[in-house]
């Protein structure tokens, strides 16, 4: 589970109570869509045929431009999830990652869980002896994605529910 107790105000929308804006919340979709894409591949090694991840990826980017209702979007990450209940390793936590993805569009702080599923994915997809340097590498290259508009945000987030992401974030 990637959700504290605690929702933290600037992750909830503002015409939810929250102070977090639509551009914002469309800025942290897309990260969240760039992280899973990244590691997409992995999944699609093990499952060429089946485009669910990928389609909960495109769905969150269409969710940005307007051409895509929330529910949508949401409902294909859950798709994209459902990719991933026979899987295990790299592959399943790809189709995780887009999963999470693809329900930012409902949930802003979904994003983490795209970043630190991406991060497992990666991680299971070396050698063990070189699990937590890959998971560096990457967690460091999904800092260097983060528009500079919500990375303090995302920074302080990661900070605040890294022990609820596996500790991926250190």
């Amino acid at each position: 589970m990637i959700f504290s107790s605690d929702r933290d105000p600037r992750l909830v929308t503002i015409h939810r109570g929250g102070t977090l804006t639509d551009e914002d919340h469309h800025l942290l979709a897309l990260w969240a869509a760039t992280c899973a894409e990244h590691v997409v591949g992995l999944f699609e090694a093990v499952r060429p045929d089946d485009a669910r991840p990928r389609e909960a990826i495109e769905a969150v980017r269409a969710w940005v431009r307007g051409e895509l209702r929330m529910m949508e979007s949401r409902a294909l990450g859950g798709h994209a999830m459902g990719a991933a209940r026979d899987l295990s390793g790299a592959a399943r936590f790809a189709a995780y990652a887009a999963g999470q993805a693809g329900a930012v569009a409902h949930v802003a702080e979904h994003d983490l869980g795209a970043a630190a599923y991406a991060i497992k994915a990666v991680r299971e997809s070396v050698a063990a002896d070189e699990r937590e340097d890959a998971g560096r590498q990457e967690c460091a290259w999904q800092r260097a994605q983060l528009p500079e508009a919500v990375r303090e945000l995302v920074l302080s987030d990661q900070e605040r529910r890294n022990h609820l992401c596996w500790s991926v974030f250190t």
